[in-house]
């Protein structure tokens, strides 16, 4: 007789799976006095364009202490990490938010109840909320960039057929998205330490049964990878808005890709973008690799943030510049949030000074 779980979201409503389990997944031992992890917030209002040198943030040996906080709202929080060690000694559980790991240096196994997946340079990893998980690394040089939504995590519904298929016209196709494999069934008993993260307080629960305790399980919530690499871009003779690089959608928030892509071709085509108003998100670039003809001085890590009220384009020089390109290398992460974000005191300590006033001739 297998202890079954249902793994439901939306008030039994939604999205849910079935995991079949040797043990109960009930069987707490104790529990430790609880620790605030909330983000400490520097700045609530601003009017402002930043940028931050996310390769500032000092590594740290382990996975859970190396994740910092930088930009938050109540919908989403963005986190850099750059963590030297694997998950070993205990297990990790974020109750309230889906987590979207990009992987920008470092590769390894992230393991779960479900199974394995392996990830690399250029990967997302997609964990729904409630997910009991170890990452292990295979070398102890790992930059992550990590956003940490208090809602689904979900394809954006312009891409999806009304039965939810991938559509045609859509940069990516189900045959894109890795799922769990290799689900080895751990049947030990003993003490098993699962952290888990709830209201910015994490939680030290014992349990007396291993959390990978599963022999099987099926349906539609589940973790997934998804590589930057496999992000098809849509082009145009003339430039291209920016929802054409979406990928992900949550409620009050986006995420897009910007990859490797043909300029525009009409022959009086300016590859630059055009100056533009955020009228009401704030838009978050995190840039990854390549050579961005719009910025100056972008290093690899980089964060620029340009908050709703202020119109923000090419630097000075770039548009000229860029006339007669026909491609662009650039790799980069945006998430445009439609409520304002704040900055935490660690945003302060890897800011770049002056970077408002960067657009002067």
């Amino acid at each position: 007789m297998y202890s079954e779980e249902l793994f439901s979201t939306e008030g039994f409503s939604n999205d849910y799976a079935l995991l079949y389990h040797v043990y109960p997944p009930t069987m707490i031992l104790k529990t430790e006095k609880p620790v605030n992890v909330a983000p400490e917030v520097a700045e609530e209002k601003m009017l402002q364009h930043r940028s931050f040198n996310g390769f500032y943030i000092k590594p740290v040996k382990d996975f859970l202490e190396s994740r910092i906080p930088v930009l938050v709202n109540n919908d989403v929080h963005i986190v850099l990490a750059s963590p030297q060690s694997s998950i070993t000694g205990y297990f990790y559980k974020n109750v309230d938010a889906d987590e979207m790991i990009f992987v920008h240096e470092g590769s390894g196994v992230l393991k779960t109840m479900y199974g394995e997946i392996s990830f690399a340079y250029g990967d997302y990893l997609i964990i729904p909320r409630g997910t009991i998980y170890q990452i292990h690394f295979n070398d102890e040089n790992n930059r992550l960039f990590i956003v940490e939504s208090f809602s689904p995590i979900r394809f954006p519904k312009k891409y999806l057929s009304r039965y939810g298929q991938l559509l045609e016209h859509s940069p990516y196709t189900e045959r894109d998205i890795r799922v769990p494999e290799n689900l080895q069934t751990f049947t030990e008993k003993g003490d098993f330490l699962v952290r888990t993260k709830k209201k910015g307080v994490l939680y030290n629960i014992h349990y007396a049964g291993h959390p990978f305790d599963v022999i099987g399980w099926d349906g539609c919530c589940y973790p997934y990878a998804f590589s930057i690499h496999d992000f098809e871009p849509i082009t145009g003779r003339v430039h291209q808005p920016p929802p054409v690089h979406q990928t992900f959608e949550a409620h009050n928030f986006v995420v897009c890709s910007f990859v490797p892509r043909l300029f525009d071709y009409h022959p009086l085509a300016i590859p630059a973008p055009y100056n533009h108003s955020n009228i009401d998100s704030d838009e978050v670039l995190y840039y990854v690799d390549g050579d961005f003809m719009s910025r100056k001085n972008v290093t690899r890590g980089m964060i620029t943030l340009h908050p709703a009220g202020l119109p923000h384009g090419p630097h000075p020089g770039t548009v000229q510049k860029s006339i007669g390109a026909k491609e662009t290398k650039e790799l980069a992460v945006m998430v445009d949030t439609f409520h304002p974000l704040m900055l935490t005191r660690q945003a302060l300590e890897i800011e770049n000074k002056g970077y408002t006033e960067s657009w002067i001739e």
